[in-house]
């Protein structure tokens, strides 16, 4: 487990809409880019191997068909993850897992002689998330439970209900922040909540909103 005297002040970025990497969670990555197939063998050579998850804003969310080194507009919060397997596929694809460390504000992003962006970030106010497995004293299981049965039914999901029953409170809360199919500027929402009971409000109001009204980008602003 990395220590905050282990967190480097330059990480490298990989800016992707809609992935939500959350401290202690697990996000799967498919690698294919040439940009990016560097960026994951300069991580595998350093102590760290740290990879900052981050959301480009708005109308710069699909930059895949930018120049290398455009620098899109960014959320100000990322979170970085720590490159625990990969395996390469027959046709040079990388299927990488991040485990998620701890989140970072974004306070510089840097072009470099790399084709990837790097940027200086700051770790302070986000010490929690170095720290032990959250708790969540005002969790109502079975009302989230209901809630998202309804919800899942509503989006035609499925899912192993006996393992969310029987889940650990921040199991249970990150995974499903994770999982769900909301907008990118919702998951922002989730990744930016101070803690695990401000996320499993914040999650528990964006199924209310979806039931309700439907999904649409607009409903976090």
């Amino acid at each position: 487990m990395l220590s905050a005297a282990d967190l480097p002040s330059n990480v490298p970025l990989f800016p992707l809409p809609g992935a939500l990497l959350l401290p202690r969670g697990r996000l799967p990555l498919q690698i294919f880019e040439p940009r990016y197939l560097a960026m994951l063998e300069d991580c595998l050579k350093t102590s760290h191997r740290l990879i900052g998850m981050i959301q480009p804003i708005s109308d710069q969310e699909d930059d895949s068909g930018q120049d290398e080194k455009t620098v899109p507009i960014m959320h100000k919060i990322g979170c970085a993850g720590r490159v625990v397997s990969f395996s390469e596929t027959v046709d040079g694809r990388y299927m990488v897992t991040l485990a998620g460390i701890s989140r970072f504000r974004l306070r510089e992003a840097n072009e470099s002689f790399a084709p990837y962006l790097t940027a200086d970030v700051s770790w302070k106010g986000f010490e929690r998330d170095l720290g032990g497995i959250e708790t969540d004293s005002n969790l109502n299981r079975d009302r989230l439970l209901t809630l998202l049965e309804k919800y899942f039914n509503s989006e035609e999901l499925e899912t192993d209900w006996e393992s969310l029953k029987n889940a650990e409170d921040e199991l249970l809360i990150n995974s499903l922040s994770m999982l769900c199919p909301f907008s990118s500027k919702e998951k922002q929402a989730l990744l930016e909540a101070e803690d695990l009971a401000s996320r499993r409000e914040t999650l528990t109001t964006l199924m209310e909103f979806a039931l309700r009204f439907g999904q649409s980008e607009d409903r976090i602003q």
